[in-house]
C-alpha cells in the first residue's frame, strides 16, 4: 500500500529529540483516481506530494493526500487549503525571488520543529537556540542545517534563518530537497513544507498546523516520498507518454 499527496492551486525512526506521539490511524480511502496513475514517479517511491497551480502566478493551493491501494491511487486526506510563494511558481527559482521552485523532489531525511515530535516516522529534531538554515550563497554550507552555539551570530547569518525563532511557521516542517545534490550557489535554499501563517510564503509550501501534522505523520521514509510542484498544464504534460518532469515544470 502506497500513498500520494496532491496539492491543487485555487486563483519511524523517531529521533533523539523526544518521544513521538501516537501515530494517527490510517484513514479510510476513496475510489481510484486514474489521472494519477501515469505520473512518472521513481519506481522506488511509494508516496507523492503533488503541488498543482492553475498558472505560475498562483499563490493559493489545496492539498489532497492519496494512498495507492489495490493497484490505484485513492484519496485518503484533504482537500486542505494551502499557500506557495508570493510570486507564484518558477522553473528558474533563484535565492530570494519569492517563488516556489517547480520540479520533482525528495524529502529530507530529517523533519524539524520548534515543538515536540508530533508522531512522525522520520527522524525528528526539535529546534533549539543556535539552529540555523544557511541561506547565504557565499557560504560553504549553503542550503544546509547548521547548529552554532546559542547567542553566537554565524558568519553566514545575513539572509539565513534562525529556525528556532520562526514560530509558528516552523512549529513543524519537512525539508523539500531542492538544490541539494549538487548544491548550486544562488539557486535557492530552505524550501520547506511548513505551518501556514495565512498568507503566501517566500518560497515554501505551507498548510494549516493540524493538516500539516496529518500529512507529516503519513509520510514514511521506507516508501521514499517525493513531491511534485508544477502547474496544471505541466501536470497534464506529465500524463503524456515520454514527457519528463523537468519539461512539465517549465
Amino acid at each position: 500500500m502506497t500513498l500520494v499527496v496532491t496539492v491543487l492551486a485555487t486563483g519511524l525512526t523517531v529521533g533523539s529529540s523526544g518521544a513521538a506521539a501516537r501515530l494517527s490511524p490510517a484513514p479510510a480511502v476513496g475510489a481510484c483516481v486514474p489521472r494519477l496513475d501515469s505520473i512518472p514517479v521513481n519506481a522506488v517511491s511509494g508516496e507523492l506530494v503533488t503541488v498543482l497551480a492553475p498558472t505560475t502566478s498562483s499563490r493559493r493551493v489545496t492539498i489532497d493526500l492519496y494512498r495507492r491501494s489495490a493497484g490505484c491511487w485513492r484519496r485518503a486526506l484533504g482537500p486542505y487549503p494551502a499557500f506557495v510563494g508570493v510570486n507564484g511558481l518558477s522553473s528558474h527559482h533563484r535565492e530570494g525571488d519569492g517563488t516556489t521552485p517547480t520540479g520533482l523532489f525528495a524529502f529530507g531525511a530529517t523533519m524539524y520543529g520548534a515543538l515536540t515530535n508530533p508522531g512522525v516516522a522520520y527522524r525528528y529534531h526539535r529546534l533549539t537556540c543556535g539552529d540555523w538554515w544557511n541561506e547565504n550563497p557565499r557560504s560553504g554550507l549553503y542550503n544546509e542545517f547548521v547548529h552554532v552555539a546559542c547567542g553566537v551570530t554565524p558568519d553566514f547569518a545575513r539572509g539565513s534563518e534562525a529556525l528556532w525563532t520562526e514560530v509558528p511557521a516552523y512549529d513543524y516542517f519537512a525539508v523539500i530537497d531542492y538544490n541539494t545534490d549538487p548544491v548550486v550557489d544562488g539557486r535557492g535554499s530552505g524550501i520547506f513544507l511548513h505551518v501556514s501563517h495565512g498568507a503566501a510564503t517566500t518560497g515554501c509550501v505551507s498548510i494549516g498546523r493540524s493538516h500539516l501534522v496529518a500529512v507529516l505523520q503519513m509520510l514514511l521514509p521506507s516508501l521514499h516520498p517525493t513531491i511534485l510542484i508544477t502547474t496544471t498544464a505541466g501536470f497534464d504534460q506529465l500524463r503524456r507518454p515520454g514527457t519528463s518532469a523537468s519539461r512539465a515544470s517549465s
